[in-house]
């Protein structure tokens, strides 16, 4: 564990005593580390430990908990004083120099306070929030459901905080710490997402547990009864576990309408992440601090909507058109930085240039996923050059039809090494540094309706996106447990360009023109575009089912797939061959 070089105390405007430790050297950039409850500054030893080799870490017991004196009234823990202790710790320790604010829980609630408080906000380069969101832009967030007549963002919300409640009676939370009833609980909280891994042990005291239930009942009615309009142009970044206890996603969001430099990105465990995941919250919050002292951080741009992907990092690869561009884009208007690949490097080009007045920046890249090789050197670069990505779509793959008799062995190569093979060498390069970074992820594949609808007309293309489809499948098991989880989607008839790429094996040039022709009407005749499609495939990328037909077609066919094969089989011997 980290071991503070420098112990001092700060004095609060009320005349409180506030036990500050420092740790690394006090020449670089500052890391001001804000606790919650029931926890100390102790919470963040493991990850000033990882951090002080290259900042100078602050921590320090807020007002009431650790070594800290504790206000006489109820009052003292108010909002605004607690925002005022984090202003007055940071022109302790880095008076000539913003600090980069990292907080947790009820950290991160009175943080957010002073952030979004204009006369302060110019003392913070950067702020990581942990499990903990702005109360009034929470309280935005649910009336903005009701007012479009959806109560579940209340319920969704009240599911989660039951325990507020509670904490607002009379004596009774006093008497669950003091009889250890509340103890028991809260272990048994703590140790929802830690599965498998080392815990560090918290160190508490039994005031920390009783003067911080004022925390609750000093704030909460106000703020959620009558919320105010807290913006910050402070770039911000939301870390929220995968398994959170206490906090939906949507209410962690939420800011995005509220911060223009806004970043979400998930964490792979549970809601003390501090002491559970500190290498991956040590991680995130160096690349966030490396990214505004270099300068290198985007430049802020309003939106009119919260943006899902806020911050986040997407790699789609046969992005050049069709499908794979307009789900860059989709991503792009939903916050993400989009590298776009494509064999084609001037459509790839021209899909990050529109992708960049969508979003917040994008890049694009030629490659063949056929060759391995090309994508390992390509991933090692989005690696150096943007970080991991929290996205990958593999979405790459060519049309092939023909009879089976007529499709040629160097026909079967080429459409397993795109549309299988590209796929496989996406997953191999993304996959282990996605599970090594454990912020958890999406990975979307995309297969085919043809993947479970068999036919005379296209068995090396079925034959490889069935492959696709259960590749997926696999992966979803393996990864499930670093919350990465793997999506095949299976788009059914979407006008698109494929067809007027597709080779027709075994035929003539007159034959395959006049199988194109057919095939190019019945695509406009469905009129199904690869916008509507993107949108349907951006709007599950959160939920991350393990299947998604997009057309009824394709939903149609899956579910004869499974409640009728037989039909199927029956279509595919009568249906006509490409002649």
């Amino acid at each position: 564990m980290s071991t503070p070089h420098d112990v001092q105390h700060v004095w609060t405007a009320d005349g409180l005593r506030l036990a500050v430790y420092t740790h690394g050297d006090p020449a670089a950039p500052t890391v001001l580390c804000v606790h919650g409850y029931p926890d100390n500054a102790s919470v963040w030893d493991a990850v000033a430990e990882r951090l002080a080799d290259r900042y100078h870490v602050v921590t320090y017991d807020v007002r009431g908990a650790g070594a800290s004196t504790a206000p006489r009234e109820r009052s003292g823990y108010r909002m605004e004083r607690l925002a005022d202790d984090v202003v007055r710790v940071a022109d302790a320790v880095s008076p000539d120099r913003p600090v980069h604010l990292l907080a947790h829980d009820w950290g991160s609630l009175q943080s957010w306070h002073a952030v979004t408080d204009e006369r302060l906000a110019s003392r913070f380069a950067s702020y990581t929030s942990i499990s903990g969101p702005c109360l009034d832009h929470v309280a935005h967030w649910i009336r903005s459901g009701l007012r479009a007549g959806n109560p579940g963002r209340l319920l969704s919300q009240s599911a989660h905080s039951t325990y507020i409640g509670f904490f607002h009676l009379p004596v009774l939370p006093e008497l669950s710490w003091l009889t250890g009833i509340g103890g028991l609980v809260l272990g048994a909280a703590e140790r929802v997402g830690e599965s498998g891994r080392p815990r560090v042990r918290a160190r508490r005291a039994m005031r920390d547990f009783l003067n911080g239930l004022d925390l609750y009942r000093a704030n909460m009615r106000d703020h959620l009864r009558s919320p105010g309009r807290r913006r910050t142009s402070v770039p911000v970044q939301v870390l929220a576990p995968t398994r959170e206890a206490f906090m939906p996603d949507g209410a962690q969001t939420a800011a995005a309408e509220w911060v223009p430099d806004f970043r979400f990105h998930r964490l792979n465990g549970g809601h003390w992440a501090p002491r559970t995941r500190p290498d991956v919250v040590a991680l995130r919050v160096g690349e966030l601090i490396e990214e505004v002292e270099s300068g290198r951080a985007p430049a802020t741009r309003a939106t009119p909507r919260p943006r899902r992907f806020a911050g986040q990092l997407a790699v789609v690869t046969g992005a050049g058109g069709g499908i794979g561009r307009a789900t860059a884009f989709e991503l792009a208007e939903q916050g993400a930085r989009i590298i776009a690949v494509d064999i084609n490097e001037e459509t790839a080009a021209r899909t990050a240039e529109l992708a960049s007045l969508l979003g917040p920046g994008a890049a694009s890249y030629r490659l063949d996923v056929a060759d391995g090789a090309a994508m390992d050197r390509f991933a090692k670069w989005v690696r150096s050059e943007h970080g991991v990505p929290d996205i990958v779509v593999n979405n790459a793959g060519i049309g092939i039809g023909g009879s089976f008799i007529g499709t040629t062995p160097a026909d079967w190569e080429r459409a397993i090494d795109v549309n299988l093979w590209g796929v496989i060498h996406g997953c191999r390069a993304f996959a282990p540094m996605m599970v090594e970074n454990g912020g958890g992820g999406r990975i979307v594949n995309t297969a085919s309706a043809a993947a479970y609808l068999p036919s005379r007309a296209y068995p090396a293309y079925a034959t490889t996106k069935a492959a696709v489809l259960m590749l997926s499948r696999c992966l979803r098991g393996e990864l499930a447990d670093h919350d990465i989880l793997v999506t095949a989607v299976c788009p059914g008839v979407i006008n698109t360009g494929i067809i007027a790429a597709t080779h027709f094996a075994g035929t003539d040039d007159c034959a395959a023109t006049a199988a194109r022709e057919r095939l190019a009407r019945l695509y406009r005749m469905r009129g199904y575009t690869p916008e509507q499609a993107a949108r349907r495939i951006v709007n599950a990328v959160d939920r991350g089912p393990e299947l998604l037909p997009i057309t009824s077609e394709a939903h149609g066919g899956l579910l004869l797939s499974r409640l009728a094969p037989g039909v199927l089989r029956a279509a595919a011997r009568k249906a006509p061959p490409i002649e």
